[in-house]
C-alpha cells in the first residue's frame, strides 16, 4: 500500500513539473523581442595587411559599417577617394584608412612619398657582413661606422662611428621583411634616411675607405661620442707618444743701469761746477 502511495506521489509531481516547464517554456516564446538599433556610418578599411609604400587600389579596400560612436576622425567613405593614393605607413587588415597614412594626392606611391621633408634617402651597397646577417630592416636603426685613413699610411687606418641611430628606409627592392615566413632577407642595397649634411658624411665615407652597419636597439637613443681607433691602439702596442719640443730659451734681460750718484752744484765767481757727494 504504501509503494502505491509513493508511486503516486512521485507521478503527480512529475505531471505537475512537466506542466509548469511546458507552460514556462511556451509563455518565453510569446514574449516579444525587443530589437535595438545602432546607428552605422559606412567607413572604408583595408581588406588585408598593407606594406609601407603600397599603392591602393580597389582591391585593397572594403566599407564596413562602424558604430557612429566609435567613428575614428576623417575616415572616408567612398573607395574611389582612395585608389591610387600611397601608403607612408603600414596598416593592417580592418583598420579605417586614415589620411595621416596617405601620401599626398599626386605623390604617387613607392619611397618617394614616404621621405619627410628636409631630409634624404641615400642608399649604400652592403653584403651579408654588412648588413648585419640580413637584419637591417626597414624601421631599424643603425650606426655607420666608417674605416679609412686620412694618409696612404697604413698606421693612420681608423675605424670611428661617423653617424649615430640613422633610419632604415628601405632593404634592397622590399620594404619590408619577407610576409610569408617572417623570417630576415639578405639583401644588397640598404637605404638610409639622413639629413643633407650627414648624406654628405656617408658618401665621404662610402668612397673614401669601408662602411660597417651596427644595428641599435629600438629603445636606445643615444648618441656617443666616440674618439676612434688605430692599428696600434686596437692591438695593444700603440706607439708612444713623441715628446713635446723643449722650450726655446729666452735670453736673460739685461740689468737696467746704475743711477749716478749724487752730485752738488759749486759756483765759484762765474764758473759753476757740480761735485760729487760722498
Amino acid at each position: 500500500m504504501n509503494r502505491v502511495r509513493i508511486l503516486l506521489v512521485l507521478l503527480v509531481a512529475l505531471g505537475t513539473g512537466g506542466g509548469l516547464a511546458y507552460g514556462t517554456y511556451n509563455y518565453l516564446q510569446n514574449v516579444p523581442v525587443k530589437t535595438v538599433t545602432i546607428p552605422t556610418q559606412p567607413v572604408v578599411v583595408a581588406s588585408a595587411d598593407l606594406a609601407l609604400g603600397s599603392e591602393l587600389g580597389a582591391d585593397d579596400l572594403a566599407v564596413i559599417e562602424w558604430p557612429v560612436g566609435s567613428v575614428p576622425d576623417e575616415v572616408f567613405s567612398d573607395p574611389a577617394e582612395l585608389v591610387g593614393r600611397g601608403l607612408i605607413a603600414p596598416v593592417i587588415r580592418h583598420e579605417p584608412i586614415l589620411p595621416g597614412k596617405l601620401s599626398p594626392k599626386g605623390a604617387g606611391a613607392g619611397l618617394p612619398p614616404i621621405i619627410p621633408p628636409g631630409r634624404r634617402a641615400v642608399s649604400v651597397r652592403v653584403n651579408e657582413v654588412i648588413g648585419v646577417a640580413g637584419y637591417v630592416l626597414p624601421g631599424t636603426h643603425v650606426d655607420v661606422v666608417a674605416t679609412a685613413s686620412p694618409s696612404s699610411r697604413s698606421e693612420d687606418m681608423t675605424s670611428k662611428v661617423v653617424l649615430s641611430n640613422v633610419e632604415v628606409l628601405a632593404a634592397g627592392t622590399r620594404l619590408e621583411q619577407d610576409l610569408e615566413d617572417g623570417k630576415p632577407m639578405q639583401v644588397t642595397v640598404v637605404t638610409l634616411l639622413v639629413t643633407p649634411e650627414q648624406s654628405e658624411r656617408l658618401a665621404l665615407a662610402s668612397t673614401e675607405g669601408k662602411i660597417q652597419l651596427a644595428l641599435r636597439n629600438p629603445l636606445d637613443e643615444g648618441t656617443p661620442e666616440t674618439p676612434g681607433v688605430r692599428p696600434g691602439a686596437l692591438l695593444g702596442f700603440a706607439p708612444a707618444p713623441k715628446p713635446a719640443p723643449a722650450p726655446r730659451a729666452v735670453p736673460a734681460a739685461a740689468p737696467p743701469p746704475p743711477p749716478p750718484p749724487p752730485t752738488v752744484e759749486v759756483i765759484r765767481g762765474d764758473k759753476r761746477e757740480h761735485a760729487r757727494v760722498g
